[in-house]
């Protein structure tokens, strides 16, 4: 377990904390010279059953408590000091406010000094100390006079912080550690410090650094002041890191030291933020903070979600928009203080690290967020219940800080599904099946001599409009059930399908054997009507239903090439791997240079060069437009 002092400064903290452990936590020379504690210092105490009891011992000067913030936010219970001679002073207020929205509920009250105050000081120090907390998490903390001096209640304290309990946290998720302190140590190299806040952190493993993502491989470590194997969630750690471009000045205070999987540093946080009562003035939309999450300090605004301004001792949901990027999961604590940092404002819990840029004082993005405050059993349900009728479940176990085994589980739990990485109810994914199968069968009943609808054309059919990725896993699942027919570009039901008269099937087959044979300089319809003594209008009528099954395509009008071969001539532009001229593209196919203008006049319609004076280029995304290329011999030779 690790527990933090909280406090005004010269009340007593580093001397209690030494009066405990042993150590004087106060290390830099400033410290010492001016008697004072400045940035956070670290202490252990030796439990004798092979448990360490951590302290961070935190500054008092209200000019330093950005560096208070930097311990607070990894600390499992509060030592909150105050002098038995000046009693409750302004940090001692701010300390406990930070305490509070920090949603630390385990805590005792350390009275120091208490062997220069009289009995009457005491009791009424006691009663001041009650009513400050009463309103607090602490509310109800045990109270104890302590003398760092003469050790009273020395033993008395250490022996009841050890029944504060261990620490809460998880060890299931992923590893996240957050730095406090760097430094180089000769012969070893870098080091970091950090409290773990979630899973194990082992020698070997490959870990990064957020946000910079920069890799890193745990060489040794040292748990809660002891060398060890494993670091786990609620010790303090310190990890030999070793990596390329890893340097004292490439690591940061505020960095996270976590597993790859959750390297997903963000700018926008969605949170449930609380305005301390103590303020003046209502909190304005957009107004400028300085933001501590983590040990990470960084200046942000706060966009208000549901309102333009928040009361004093309100909540709200807003958007915390960061200069900086930070490491932020759902459930971490925020503390903000005003432009100047002189006083702390607010705190907040993070909702969705990943808030979005666009719409988020949407209906639909508020009641995604009222969904997202719950625990992680309620979460996933309430989601799978909105409008959206989907959850992207990487997104949210990583959020979350959940391996993809314990999202499947919630999942399971809530009655859902998952596809391609979507998760969906039960109810859902049959009102999808249905609202597929009946605009396609609307479709067939309202043009029956039409193939079918292309994949995008039924997607904006539907009744709910699906997002393209979120789309293509429906309709992969009924393709793969047969519900749904895939025949060329198009779409069916498997009962309706497109039947040509034995005419034309007879004309189509010496049509389609003529195209085989002469695929990049192919006769138009008028030749494939003389030659067959077949009705010009008719033969174009046929050509242009084969084209909607997606059998040929119309590069030029009447000029119809095979749907493979298309393929294969966007394959051999490709493979130019360059600007390539109309010519050389002619010499490519050999054939005429009006038909490979043709060609690639098209393809310039399409997407799939760019042109540029008499040059072009092929797109690569565009490469499969009309499927892969086949295995041709012309491909083979170059022809």
């Amino acid at each position: 377990m690790i527990v933090g002092t909280a406090g005004h400064i010269d009340h007593g903290k580093t001397a209690l904390v030494k009066a405990l452990t042993g150590v004087d936590a106060d290390r830099l020379k400033e410290e010492k010279a001016r008697g004072i504690t400045i940035d956070l210092g670290y202490a252990y105490s030796d439990l004798g059953d092979g448990r360490q009891l951590g302290f961070v011992d935190v500054p008092g000067h209200e000019r330093f408590v950005h560096n208070m913030l930097a311990g607070a936010t990894g600390i499992d219970a509060a030592l909150v000091v105050v002098s038995a001679v000046e009693g409750i002073k302004p940090q001692t207020v701010e300390h406990l406010q930070i305490v509070d929205l920090l949603g630390l509920d385990r805590g005792i009250v350390a009275l120091t000094k208490a062997d220069l105050a009289n009995d009457d000081q005491l009791l009424e120090r006691m009663a001041e100390i009650e009513t400050l907390l009463a309103s607090t998490s602490l509310a109800g903390a045990e109270i104890m006079p302590v003398s760092a001096v003469t050790g009273q209640g020395i033993d008395e304290l250490k022996a009841r912080l050890l029944t504060l309990g261990e620490s809460g946290r998880g060890t299931t998720g992923f590893a996240r550690l957050a730095v406090d302190r760097c430094f180089v140590l000769s012969g070893a190299g870098v080091v970091v410090t950090g409290t773990v806040h979630a899973g194990e952190i082992r020698v070997d493993d490959r870990l990064v650094l957020t946000p910079s993502g920069l890799e890193a491989r745990v060489r040794s470590l040292h748990a809660q002041n002891r060398p060890a194997e494993i670091g786990r969630a609620g010790e303090r750690c310190a990890l030999n890191l070793t990596g390329p471009r890893l340097s004292r000045e490439s690591i940061r205070r505020g960095d996270w030291v976590v597993s790859p999987e959750l390297h997903v540093p963000t700018d926008r946080t969605d949170v449930r933020l609380k305005l301390l009562a103590s303020e003046s003035q209502p909190l304005k939309h957009w107004s400028p903070v300085h933001v501590h999450l983590g040990a990470a300090h960084v200046m942000g605004r706060v966009a208000l979600l549901d309102g333009n301004t928040l009361e004093p001792g309100a909540s709200g949901l807003a958007q915390l928009v960061l200069e900086e990027k930070v490491g932020a999961l759902a459930g971490d604590h925020v503390i903000l203080r005003d432009p100047s940092a002189t006083r702390t404002v607010a705190g907040a819990t993070v909702i969705d690290p990943f808030g979005p840029s666009r719409n988020r004082r949407s209906g639909r993005r508020l009641a995604e967020l009222a969904a997202l405050g719950g625990a992680d059993a309620e979460v996933l349900p309430g989601l799978l219940r909105l409008e959206s009728g989907f959850v992207e479940t990487a997104r949210f176990g990583t959020a979350r800080n959940l391996r993809p085994a314990e999202v499947d589980r919630l999942l399971q739990a809530a009655g859902g599904d998952k596809l391609e990485g979507y998760g969906f109810l039960a109810d859902t994914l049959a009102a999808a099946r249905l609202d597929i199968v009946e605009t396609l069968k609307a479709f067939h009943q309202a043009k029956a001599d039409a193939p079918g609808l292309q994949p995008e054309r039924l997607r904006v059919t539907l009744k709910k409009r699906w997002p393209v990725p979120v789309f293509r896993a429906l309709l992969d699942r009924e393709v793969r059930a047969k519900t749904v027919m895939v025949d060329g570009a198009f779409l069916r039901l498997p009962g309706h399908s497109l039947t040509l008269t034995p005419r034309d099937e007879a004309l189509w087959k010496k049509i389609s054997a003529d195209l085989e044979r002469d695929r990049f300089k192919p006769p138009r319809v008028r030749d494939f009507a003389q030659t067959y003594s077949a009705p010009e209008p008719e033969t174009r009528k046929l050509l242009q239903r084969l084209a909607r099954l997606g059998r040929v395509i119309e590069v030029a009008p009447d000029q119809y090439f095979l749907r493979p071969v298309v393929a294969e001539m966007i394959a051999i532009a490709h493979a130019f791997g360059r600007d390539f001229s109309a010519a050389e593209f002619r010499d490519k196919l050999d054939n005429g240079r009006k038909v490979a203008i043709l060609i690639l006049e098209f393809f310039d319609r399409h997407g799939v060069t760019v042109r540029r004076g008499d040059l072009r280029r092929t797109v690569p995304q565009k490469l499969e437009q009309y499927g892969p290329p086949p295995a041709t011999q012309g491909l083979a030779d170059g022809r």
